[in-house]
């Protein structure tokens, strides 16, 4: 018997099984929505596998990778070698490890994108080969150039500047300096506000929010502005209070020294070294920012006093320079300055320019100087004898080994403002109050002894000469 043909339409199957595939895919697709509203999906390849390390192996793991990249107008080639290593270091007390570094030849930074659109696509290549996810500019960058830079490069782009302010975003430890810190990056911030996409430019929404009204970005500008109204109110009632300070000071005639310098110069270790006063010593920029003001003692009894500020570097933020003021003042308003230069440093001559620049900024240009040459147990000789002979009133010390201190010392005491109105006056000897004041703040020349009381003679200030005259 012959196999008769099935008579099936192969078109109607096909559209059968479809339909039936479909409603399953429908069924299947339903049931993966629901679980993926009831649960949290975890995307596969995004977690970081954590094992047993330790603390310095996942501080290394943290690390920012940067590409340095600086533009060299002026100066020698070894100028802008030490401007980028200085950026290094920068850079690693940042907590960031650096990859690379690259300079630029040109007669001025390009308006667009800093080093020249040429080389942009050279750093590309750098921040590529690297695996760098940062790069860090050795200048100031307008909005425009942060902007088409990063763009270009695909990765986050910062300058000299921001770097600078988040290191002493980092150290600032008391109420004073976490405000002044704040103020200066909002000052930086303020003219690069920018949005992603258009999210900045957009009217607010909602009720209250229609028709004409602020943008996002004008009310960024106007709550930043608002704030740093109320960081200046702050920062101005801290300075009253150190005013005040300072001003008890000046009207007991007591003599103030200011150690400035170069940050990582040892102006910390000679505060230390002369005061015991335990401040904070680290190798590393701007360890210190709140300024430190300790008593001391002359050889011959009279009362000064030493502050430790903040360090400089060379292309100082405006910024960190206007909301630091209070701080600088205790430099500006000294009566003598003790300027810390790092004898060990390949460029000390620029340290000196450079912190010279600030404190003629800050209105403390007329101020008696002493050059202070630190690291003398490491420096080389010949840098040395040449600084030495080259700066007046300069002196050659080691805050670590001790060496020259006395020496440096000596040349403070000679320095400081001396009382100018000569005394010879019998003392009861029920006044000791005075006499005490006269050994602290006066100049003894001879002091003897008598029934009717201590005979001084002595320089002395008008405060001390007008109460001896009270004694008739």
């Amino acid at each position: 018997m012959k196999d008769e043909p099935l008579d099936l339409d192969i078109d109607q199957l096909l559209r059968e099984s479809a339909a039936a595939a479909a409603e399953f895919d429908a069924a299947e697709n339903s049931q993966q929505d629901l679980q993926d509203r009831q649960a949290l999906r975890r995307v596969a390849g995004l977690s970081t596998e954590m094992q047993d390390i330790s603390d310095s192996e996942y501080r290394q793991l943290r690390l920012e990778k940067v590409v340095l990249v600086g533009v060299w107008t002026e100066g020698t080639a070894i100028d802008a070698d030490n401007s980028l290593k200085e950026l290094a270091a920068l850079a690693e007390t940042a907590g960031s490890e650096v990859m690379d570094g690259l300079i630029q030849r040109r007669d001025k930074p390009d308006s667009s994108t800093f080093i020249g659109s040429g080389k942009v696509e050279e750093l590309r290549k750098t921040v590529l080969a690297t695996g760098a996810d940062t790069v860090v500019c050795d200048g100031e960058l307008s909005p425009a150039q942060l902007r088409t830079l990063e763009q270009k490069v695909k990765v986050k782009v910062i300058d000299r500047t921001a770097l600078i302010l988040d290191i002493f975003a980092q150290h600032a430890k008391s109420r004073e300096g976490k405000a002044q810190v704040e103020l200066a990056q909002m000052s930086y911030l303020l003219p690069r506000l920018r949005g992603w996409g258009d999210s900045l430019s957009r009217q607010a929404g909602g009720i209250g929010g229609r028709g004409p009204g602020e943008t996002k970005i004008e009310t960024d500008r106007r709550r930043i502005n608002d704030k740093m109204a109320k960081l200046r109110r702050e920062i101005k009632e801290m300075k009253t209070a150190r005013d005040t300070m300072r001003q008890e000071r000046r009207r007991n005639n007591i003599p103030s020294v200011a150690i400035a310098g170069y940050t990582n110069a040892g102006k910390s270790s000679l505060m230390n070294r002369l005061t015991n006063a335990g401040v904070l010593v680290e190798n590393a920029l701007f360890a210190t920012l709140d300024p430190t003001v300790r008593k001391s003692t002359t050889s011959d009894g009279r009362i000064f006093t030493l502050s430790d500020t903040v360090g400089f570097v060379r292309h100082l933020p405006h910024q960190l320079v206007e909301a630091f003021k209070s701080t600088l003042e205790e430099v500006s308003q000294s009566d003598l300055i003790v300027h810390v230069v790092d004898g060990s440093h390949p460029d000390p001559r620029e340290q000196i320019r450079a912190v010279r620049e600030v404190i003629n900024e800050i209105g403390g240009g007329d101020i008696p100087e002493i050059i202070a040459i630190n690291k003398a147990d490491i420096a080389l000789p010949e840098v040395l004898m040449q600084l030495l002979r080259e700066e007046p009133n300069s002196f050659a010390f080691s805050a670590r080994t001790g060496f020259g201190l006395e020496t440096l010392l000596k040349a403070v005491e000679s320095s400081l403002p001396k009382p100018r109105i000569e005394i010879t006056a019998t003392i009861p000897f029920n006044r000791g109050e005075l006499v005490s004041a006269i050994h602290e703040r006066g100049e003894i020349i001879s002091e003897t002894y008598s029934e009717l009381g201590t005979i001084i003679h002595a320089y002395v200030d008008g405060t001390i000469a007008r109460k001896l005259e009270e004694l008739g």
